[in-house]
């Protein structure tokens, strides 16, 4: 998992910086006990997420649901039409791509798909780090970039991967930020999240915008399906387990969705899905009502690209539990003079302390705590005494229990809707959730309390019935299972 460095506000950090160079020095002397604890004691509890706050948190999650279903607009969440109506069945064969755009970097794959007997035959795949300009430059340097390596990956193909005489490559395109989409195969961007302000992009459609870079590099391949990492990952998790009703991504960013009825949403309007079902992509990442919120949150909040956006994935996601980790121990470092008289000036550097690192940190169950050491001096050139290392420790925890039992709610909220509109289709049997990301694959803690905060809110009987599964990937090759599944060639099954 990667950590977009997400640019300040002018003037955010202004009385917290120091002159280059020059060591800040606190005026007062007092003990860093009795000047630590109240700040860290302040964090815990407004942190804090007993099962009275997370059971709020599930509710209004379903209440949004539906106010989003109604109506466009009716509530944070967008409660976007996937246009998904069927998922794979396991017939599908072929050689597929898949894109998959939706952090810090893009990956792309290939897939040689036997149908029932044989399945998935083989697969390949290679990542591909973009780089930070890209992020904030034009929308058309930015797809020319992906399909450049788009055509470097295609050009390697061989071995086991066969595409039919007369045929084109189709690609499944996992672009994961909010786009309203109009079909399979186009949708129109909303807006850039998780760090990103390319221009010229917003209101476009970027199935076109990928078509018309890949015909700039003479690329031969189509877009046959447009989706969101989230459906992706609903998608290649179902192909193998017909349990799977949502998908939850934990990464750099954040989203679910889920398997709705059509009956179910007042607003689609025009034929309905044969199934009478299709997938609803939650953008779960703006939904703030009822979370606890602490200064640290609001003063980031306020820093960043997006103010008063995205907050809960700026509570639960990957791209900002290092930062509000960074926030806290820079107060205490102030107030508290938690690393001794002088404030590091590393450690006002916003986004200089990642997720990843509060996640190695929080490994390290040695006496002396050595490993805290060394990642404090080498991200943020902190020297720190074992009891300095010890508050970094609950700082880490504190920030990421929240998170991760915040998740956790929300998770429920979703189940608990769908179990509201059809009695037993979700608690009366096994039901999985499909999970993917970094944040959840790598972070054992996190996953912990996600977990811990699903049974809690459900109890242990209905919570037995629910599966939370990694899903590592799943995103990728659920892409190239619907582009598959949405073939112009189809009949060719």
């Amino acid at each position: 998992m990667s950590v977009t460095a997400s640019p300040p506000a002018v003037g955010s950090f202004c009385l917290h910086r120091s002159h280059r160079g020059t060591a800040r020095v606190r005026m007062a002397v007092r003990s860093n006990a009795v000047s630590v604890a109240p700040i860290l004691t302040k964090l815990q509890k407004d942190c804090a997420t007993p099962l009275p706050v997370l059971r709020h948190v599930a509710d209004a999650m379903a209440a949004d649901m539906r106010g989003g279903l109604a109506v466009d607009g009716g509530s944070d969440l967008k409660m976007i039409l996937s246009y998904v109506n069927s998922l794979p069945s396991g017939n599908e064969k072929g050689l597929f791509y898949a894109l998959d755009l939706g952090g810090t970097n893009f990956r792309v794959l290939r897939v040689q798909l036997g149908g029932k007997d044989e399945r998935v035959i083989d697969t390949e795949f290679e990542q591909v780090s973009i780089p930070q300009e890209l992020m904030f430059g034009t929308s058309e340097e930015l797809f020319d970039f992906i399909a450049s390596g788009l055509a470097k990956f295609a050009q390697k193909e061989g071995g086991k991967f066969h595409l039919p005489r007369g045929r084109k490559r189709e690609i499944g395109f996992t672009f994961s930020f909010p786009v309203k989409q109009t079909s399979i195969d186009s949708g129109i961007l909303m807006k850039w999240t998780k760090g990103f302000a390319v221009s010229g992009t917003a209101g476009k459609d970027v199935v076109a915008c990928l078509n018309e870079a890949m015909e700039r590099q003479k690329l031969d391949m189509r877009v046959s399906a447009l989706v969101n990492d989230t459906v992706g990952t609903l998608a290649g998790a179902r192909y193998w387990d017909d349990d799977v009703m949502v998908a939850v991504i934990l990464g750099t960013g954040t989203n679910a969705c889920y398997v709705e009825q059509v009956d179910a949403i007042p607003k689609l309007q025009g034929p309905k899905s044969l199934s009478g079902r299709t997938i609803i992509n939650t953008e779960w990442g703006a939904f703030s009502k009822g979370l606890p919120l602490t200064e640290f949150d609001r003063d980031m909040d306020a820093a960043s690209i997006n103010l008063g956006e995205q907050i809960f994935e700026k509570t639960i996601s990957g791209m900002y539990l290092g930062e509000i980790a960074r926030r806290v121990l820079l107060k205490l470092a102030e107030a508290g003079a938690l690393f001794g008289e002088a404030v590091p000036e590393k450690l006002t550097t916003p986004f200089i302390l990642r997720t990843p690192d509060l996640c190695a940190m929080q490994q390290d169950n040695s006496n002396d705590m050595k490993a805290v050491e060394s990642i404090l001096y080498d991200v943020a050139g902190v020297e720190s005494n074992l009891s300095a290392r010890k508050i970094v420790i609950e700082v880490c925890d504190t920030i990421v229990k929240r998170g991760g039992r915040l998740a956790g709610a929300g998770i429920v909220g979703i189940l608990q809707k769908m179990e509201d509109d059809a009695k037993g289709i979700v608690f009366g049997k096994r039901t999985v959730v499909a999970m993917d990301g970094g944040l959840y694959e790598h972070y054992p803690q996190y996953r912990r309390y996600l977990q811990d905060a699903v049974t809690e809110l459900l109890g242990l009987e209905i919570s037995k019935n629910v599966v939370i599964e990694h899903s590592k990937d799943g995103s990728g090759i659920g892409a190239a299972l619907l582009a598959a599944a949405n073939s112009q060639y189809e009949h060719d099954f």
